[in-house]
């Protein structure tokens, strides 16, 4: 059996009963054996005297193996019945953890996300969570159940299922645990915790022992795929602890938790990325009221989200408009932009697929000087030009050529010393 790390434990050991929510994705109940490992590291947990839900992702691979079933009959499958064929991956994993558990002799009961009392919107494959009444897994709970809550799906207000999207089962634990009141919420990944940068791209990459909700919402937004970006949102609104760890090692992940005064002493936390970006630009627009409305209803109304948006304004009352948007949504924008151009006397549409984002973060940039300089400048050294820029109180964000993206991560890590404890 693994040893747990019990660190934070300690903090919540006056407590009669501590509540913790586990989750496990898709690597970690891959096969048999990986449910077993899971199986062993949930009843450890629960003998150390507390309560646990466990939230479960579909085994690897078998969302998209379910989506190629449905995809051979149509390619545009009815969203309701698609849900309700995706909704059965999870449906699987926790029966098996659930079993697995009570021929250890451990009490479980699964439940699917309907039982569980996950309300959603009626938004098939992307619905958002309006509210979790809990009340059936409080219950277990009381009888000293181990609850195993299928993640990534629920059910509307007129009962039919639903699921969440991409990662919904980061959402639909933290959701949980918020609901739930629960101490912490233990995310078990393929991933050890949240590195300083993407450590496949830069060697010298720290794993960060904490991490503020704030800079963990911008990392997850901006391109790190640790966390699901609904995830940190539910986690800092209700200030749910999360800890990100990984399934296959011992050792403690990296905290998420409310801005602690120390964090501010590290300028820059992270640098993110993401190739995941294109970019859209109409020239010689018309520089008057009502012309950006115009340009941005339709994205918004082909539910299109817009990242970085600039303005150059020339001379005789024109102006270039450029904006980006997901490589996956380029050639519907620039349907969209090549129409709307005509009718607002736009006088072309350009486009460029082959960008990327960099982004440097860090709470310490609310209250330092020259992060601003000390970016541009180490990009420029490299001679990478920088296409577009987009800044908060916490990040600065660079557009450059997709090509010099491995480059302008591993300047700015070591611009920034993030190589150091």
């Amino acid at each position: 059996m693994p040893d747990l790390d019990t660190e934070y434990f300690h903090s919540i050991q006056n407590k009669e009963m501590p509540l913790i929510v586990q989750k496990y994705g898709g690597t970690s109940v891959a096969d048999l054996e990986r449910i077993q490992d899971v199986a062993e590291r949930v009843a450890m947990t629960y003998s150390a005297g507390n309560d646990l839900v466990v939230v479960l992702s579909a085994m690897a691979g078998v969302t998209d193996g379910l989506l190629r079933l449905a995809n051979q009959i149509t390619d545009d499958p009815d969203r309701r019945e698609l849900d309700v064929l995706l909704a059965t991956g999870e449906q699987t994993t926790v029966s098996l953890l659930s079993i697995m558990l009570e021929s250890m002799g451990y009490p479980a009961r699964s439940l699917l996300g309907y039982q569980a009392e996950i309300v959603t919107n009626r938004a098939f494959g992307r619905a958002r969570i309006l509210e979790i009444h809990a009340e059936r897994i409080k219950d277990l709970l009381s009888k000293r159940k181990i609850v195993a809550v299928a993640g990534f799906q629920g059910r509307d207000q007129k009962g039919d299922i639903t699921t969440l999207g991409r990662g919904g089962s980061d959402t639909s634990a933290v959701a949980l645990a918020s609901a739930l009141k629960a101490d912490v919420c233990e995310i078990y990944t393929d991933v050890d915790g949240v590195y300083t940068t993407d450590p496949n791209i830069c060697k010298s990459a720290r794993k960060l022992d904490r991490i503020s909700y704030d800079e963990m919402l911008e990392m997850a937004s901006l391109g790190a795929k640790v966390l699901q970006i609904r995830a940190v949102e539910f986690a800092k609104k209700f200030n749910v602890p999360v800890h990100v760890r990984s399934s296959f090692k011992e050792e403690k992940g990296t905290m998420v938790v409310e801005e602690e005064k120390d964090m501010e002493r590290l300028v820059v936390s992270g640098v993110a990325y993401s190739k995941d970006e294109a970019r859209i630009t109409l020239t010689r627009v018309p520089d008057r009221p009502g012309i950006a409305s115009k340009i941005f209803t339709p994205i918004a109304e082909a539910g299109i989200v817009v990242d970085m948006i600039i303005q150059n304004t020339r001379k005789s009352g024109l102006t270039d408009l450029t904006f980006t948007v997901p490589k996956s949504e380029y050639q519907r924008a620039m349907a969209i932009q090549k129409e709307v151009a005509k009718s607002i006397g736009a006088e072309e549409v350009l486009g460029d697929e082959h960008i990327a984002k960099v982004s440097v973060i860090g709470v310490g940039m609310r209250s330092h000087s020259g992060v601003a300089s000390k970016t541009f400048a180490a990009l420029a050294d490299e001679n990478i030009n920088i296409m577009m820029i987009s800044t908060s109180e916490i990040k600065i964000s660079c557009i450059i050529e997709e090509k010099y993206t491995e480059l302008a991560v591993r300047v700015l890590h070591n611009a920034f010393g993030l190589n150091a404890p």
